[in-house]
């Protein structure tokens, strides 16, 4: 039941409330991008959605754009920003993706969204987590984030797909907010970007 109508009823109301409560915060967000020099402060990206099905992500921008005429660096950490960094630390630059649960395209709790260029090289297990929307946060994040390999990872969302209720995302939801209240100063893993995953 609960998998069936009742999760997505928990993530409407929960995605609505948040982008009303959270509203004074994305338009500061959106403000100190602009000041900082991005024209645009959002990065919109395909991704694979329920059954492996692409839609659009949103989220707030943390690096530069890889054609940029004044870009000095090559690879993808050296061009996250300094808001950027602050941004992937605190996980602010998730909270746009609010929209994407409230419009129906994602879940608050489920496995990340990963790229569309992945699909291809998924064992069918590990494909499973697609029989799921993708989630803000999800079983993974909450046990290590990157600092797990691809392989756990990836187990970690097929075990969860197998395991969906709302005991067990209330129990990640509680844990994701007591991980963004007591994170590390000194976590690199949170705002490097991790390996791509090679199948």
């Amino acid at each position: 039941m609960y998998r069936s109508w009742g999760k997505r009823t928990f993530d409407f109301i929960w995605a609505g409330m948040g982008l009303i409560i959270l509203f004074p915060l994305f338009i500061l967000i959106t403000l100190v991008l602009r000041i900082s020099g991005e024209r645009k402060p959002f990065f919109l990206q395909q991704r694979p959605g329920l059954n492996g099905l692409p839609f659009t992500i949103i989220k707030f921008k943390t690096m530069r754009d890889s054609n940029s005429p004044d870009l000095s660096v090559k690879t993808e950490n050296e061009r996250i920003t300094r808001v950027g960094k602050f941004l992937r630390k605190t996980s602010l630059d998730e909270l746009p993706q609010l929209w994407n649960v409230l419009v129906g395209h994602m879940s608050l709790i489920g496995p990340r969204p990963l790229l569309m260029e992945y699909l291809p090289l998924y064992s069918p297990v590990q494909n499973e987590r697609h029989r799921v929307k993708p989630g803000i946060t999800g079983w993974a994040q909450v046990h290590g984030r990157n600092e797990t390999d691809w392989k756990e990872r990836l187990e970690m969302d097929v075990w969860y797909t197998r395991n969906v209720s709302l005991a067990l995302d209330l129990k990640i939801l509680a844990k994701t907010i007591s991980k963004l209240l007591y994170s590390t100063s000194n976590s690199t893993q949170e705002t490097d970007i991790p390996e791509k995953f090679k199948g």
